[in-house]
């Protein structure tokens, strides 16, 4: 069984920063991509920031020039260093990643974690 486990977030004032990470644990052979969504209240579920294996970075339009996501591939987690924020990065963060379990079955799974809740109010 592959889980995928978020930390870090909060409360933060608009203009702070907050750095959430994600590790993933169980039978894992690789892993592909790695990501970072977010759902607001009443809004569907967005990309914020993705990165493949090779470290090669995207981001959302909303979060360019303030998010920063990085991964460590011996450790299998995934961060997200998140600066001046707003209050409109308010939301539930999800971690995702495509992980294939062993190196028999090809397919990867698209994995979820449970999110983590980022506030952002004065």
């Amino acid at each position: 069984q592959v889980q995928l486990v978020e930390s870090g977030g909060g409360l933060v004032q608009p203009g702070g920063s907050l750095r959430l990470s994600c590790g993933a644990s169980g039978s894992i052979f690789s892993i592909n991509r790695m990501a970072w969504y977010r759902q607001a209240p009443g809004k569907e579920r967005e990309l914020v920031a993705g990165i493949t294996s090779g470290g090669r970075p995207n981001y959302g339009d909303s979060v360019k020039g303030r998010f920063t996501i990085s991964r460590d591939n011996a450790k299998n987690t995934v961060s997200l260093q998140m600066n001046s924020l707003k209050p409109e990065d308010t939301a539930v963060y999800y971690c995702n990643a495509q992980i294939r379990p062993d190196p028999v079955v090809v397919r990867y799974h698209d994995i979820w974690g449970q999110g983590t809740l980022v506030t952002v109010s004065s």
